[in-house]
């Protein structure tokens, strides 16, 4: 029986579901819009995977979930793998490309700029103020156009004239559209023109004045577009490649991540099974006021059941379902009792020296700067979310879509 592993990506726009095997290749793809019910589009996904794969064939040894909307979906599959986008992404690409230095990203509602070294994410950036440039903004000109969104890039190949759009922000850049279309400019030339304003935006808002090197990439749903990638050449003076899944690989990223943790870990996937797309799911939220932070703290429900709770910031409702799938959280003294006979077991040599083997084999990468990078990439999220919140109050006369 062959091993497969899933990857799912949650976002606010799009749901991606791949499944890689034991040699990275892409053996199930799905891309479907997120209509704002996450669990059933999982579902969905998951029952059309049983469609056409042949089950027998295959078993799920490990599951990844990144995106906007991880966490809950970890709880419902039972994910071994939880990461943000940001280190699925860089992932993929350096998998795909091992000489990846810069990776673009442009998503449904957001924008990323990953920095790449040794094959390790060391900085990055993220716009999720503003939609200018995503895809649904994109989307949302095509249909204003009246143009299909598949068309959208070539069309900016065949303008003949430069036309200058502000990109600074949805607002603007949809007005200045409209007045250029008053002026007599063609559709090409506007929308050359709007990508070009695009990228200048993405540089402007997310590059600023880091150094660029390496090869670019340039993934996420945009990615697809043939006409913001040649105002990204255009802009940077290089060629940028587009990789071939570059709209699921934030998905194929965590499977490869999720593969990766298991067999360092040894032990089988928490994959829940098929079975839940069979279940109910609900979630519901209380607001715990125990103290000062006054956490919302969210429940979610399988078949009348608790599966999963989440959203404390102590962890006081997290470690320990309620209900009728409670765990009973360890005492003090069975906690030490456990970690004295953890520490006091013969390490397993022959397991020890695979895992080193597999480490090697999967991606040549030192754990312990990983685990070094990983750190200072939480500290850099947490100085970004800072930033932004900063950011927020200083413009809040401003109009920001």
């Amino acid at each position: 029986m062959n091993n497969l592993y899933l990857g799912v990506d949650i976002g606010s726009v799009s749901i991606n579901i791949v499944a890689i095997d034991e040699e990275n290749e892409l053996i199930f793809k799905l891309y479907t819009r997120n209509s704002g019910n996450p669990i059933e589009l999982v579902k969905e996904g998951l029952t059309k995977f049983k469609e056409e794969i042949e089950l027998d064939d295959y078993k799920i040894s490990g599951v990844g979930v990144t995106g906007s909307g991880r966490q809950l979906i970890a709880y419902v599959l039972g994910a071994d793998t939880v990461k943000n986008e940001i280190t699925a992404h860089a992932r993929a690409s350096t998998y795909y490309h091992p000489e990846a230095g810069t990776i673009f990203e442009i998503g449904g509602q957001d924008s990323k700029l990953i920095i790449v070294e040794d094959g390790i994410a060391v900085d990055f950036a993220m716009n999720t103020v503003c939609a200018a440039g995503t895809g649904s903004f994109l989307d949302h000109q095509a249909e204003r156009l009246g143009v299909p969104i598949e068309e959208f890039g070539e069309l900016a190949l065949e303008a003949d004239r430069d036309v200058r759009i502000a990109g600074r922000c949805t607002v603007f850049a949809e007005s200045d559209m409209i007045s250029k279309q008053q002026y007599g400019f063609t559709k090409p030339e506007i929308i050359n023109g709007l990508s070009e304003a695009l990228v200048r935006n993405y540089m402007n808002n997310l590059v600023r004045n880091r150094v660029l090197k390496g090869e670019y990439i340039f993934q996420g749903g945009v990615a697809a577009n043939i006409g913001i990638k040649a105002a990204f050449e255009e802009e940077i003076g290089a060629e940028v490649i587009v990789p071939e899944h570059h709209g699921v690989m934030g998905a194929i990223g965590i499977a490869m991540l999720a593969k990766r943790d298991v067999k360092r870990s040894g032990q089988e996937s928490s994959f829940r099974g098929f079975d839940l797309t069979k279940q109910e799911f609900e979630t519901t939220s209380f607001e715990c006021e125990d103290c000062a932070n006054n956490c919302e703290v969210i429940k979610v429900i399988a078949d009348g059941k608790i599966i999963a709770i989440t959203g404390d910031r102590c962890g006081k409702w997290t470690a320990s379902l309620i209900g009728d799938s409670a765990v009973p959280a360890e005492s003090s003294s069975e906690k030490e009792e456990n970690m004295a006979a953890k520490t006091s077991a013969a390490p397993n040599e022959d397991f020890n020296k695979k895992a080193e083997e597999l480490e090697v084999d999967l991606y040549k990468i030192d754990p312990e700067k990983e685990q070094q990078v990983m750190r200072e990439l939480e500290e850099l999220e947490e100085k970004e979310e800072e930033l932004e919140d900063s950011d927020s109050d200083e413009k809040e006369d401003s109009v920001y879509v």
